[in-house]
């Protein structure tokens, strides 16, 4: 079946049929205020202080996810500490990944007391992440439906948290043509979902199709809706139709930042490993906070640390510094 057949079963309006050139993009308006670094940091980057050794057969760990979410929280920071321990850190708004609190999206006791905890930390929130919760670019149409629908429960728990933002993938199975017009139909039905509880749709660059820029932004402008957006991470861009993490075709990671910047409302700044003088091994921060500063974005950049050769603590100051130090010295430089 050919994509034109897929769009008109599927009711999408194949907006992307008409660019011509992968390069022609929308750029949302924005006002951009000078010296307007907000950082965030992403629960992620303490995941190994809250699941401990949990995940390391990711096969047992995923199976007790479902079952029993809470046995994994086999280390020394529980969910509800996260708050506290980012303003320990320094930073005085978060982000939070579902697969750390899972089981608790319909847990008001729950959620409410990580709020109090917010507020007598002086932390907003700000977002949350979704994983584990099926294929919302499924062919499949049940298995579609059901990733949507598994959805709703953390629509429901960010708009208690107070988060703006609900961060999403664009998974899908088969050819990259169908999975577009797939993980379109499921983007479209979320943003629609999510002005019922007042949260704008991102999805990332995670994997998949979705690591390659010029598929997930065709992705988006083929899904049509004005509540998509993107969080872009600066790290992944290793893509496959086949969807095998680390493994696959590379897309230009500076390219890649630069076409999905004009939908971000959020940054995940990545670092693994850094060098004697405190920059990113594998990630030039420089060149990426210029593309950043020189762009229209004006949200959260987010702080990740996925590394091993500091703690997760060490890791996340220093990412937050390398990004303080490389946005602040090019917007010294705009000003030359």
């Amino acid at each position: 079946m050919d994509r034109g057949t897929f769009v008109k079963i599927l009711g999408l309006v194949p907006i992307s049929l008409a660019l011509e050139s992968k390069d022609v993009m929308p750029r949302p308006k924005k006002i951009r205020r000078k010296n307007s670094l907000k950082l965030s940091l992403s629960q992620w980057a303490l995941h190994r202080a809250i699941f401990g050794n949990s995940k390391e057969n990711y096969d047992l760990w995923k199976s007790t996810l479902y079952k029993d979410p809470d046995r994994l929280w086999q280390g020394s920071l529980h969910p509800l500490e996260f708050p506290a321990k980012a303003k320990e850190l320094g930073f005085d708004t978060v982000e939070y990944v579902n697969s750390l609190i899972f089981g608790r999206a319909e847990d008001q006791k729950f959620l409410n007391e990580l709020n109090l905890r917010c507020d007598d930390n002086g932390i907003k929130n700000q977002l949350v992440m979704v994983d584990e919760e099926g294929f919302i670019g499924h062919p499949d149409k049940k298995e579609r439906d059901k990733a949507i629908e598994n959805h709703k429960r953390w629509m429901e728990a960010a708009q208690i948290l107070a988060c703006p933002y609900l961060r999403v993938n664009a998974f899908s199975i088969g050819p990259a043509e169908e999975q577009m017009i797939l993980a379109a139909e499921g983007l479209r039905k979320l943003a629609e979902m999510g002005l019922e509880y007042g949260l704008k749709i991102l999805v990332e660059n995670h994997g998949g199709m979705s690591s390659n820029a010029d598929w997930l932004v065709e992705t988006i402008v083929l899904a049509d809706h004005q509540n998509l957006g993107t969080v872009v991470d600066l790290d992944n861009f290793t893509f496959s139709e086949d969807f095998i993490w680390g493994d696959g075709q590379i897309f230009n990671r500076y390219i890649g930042v630069q076409k999905l910047l004009p939908f971000a409302h959020s940054i995940s700044a990545k670092t693994h490993a850094f060098d004697i003088q405190g920059y990113e091994t594998t990630i030039d921060y420089k060149r990426m906070m210029s593309l950043i500063t020189q762009s229209e974005f004006n949200d959260y950049i987010c702080v990740e640390y996925e590394g091993y050769d500091k703690t997760e603590e060490e890791g996340i100051l220093a990412t937050k510094g390398l990004i303080e130090q490389t946005y602040w010295d090019n917007e010294h430089e705009k000003t030359k």
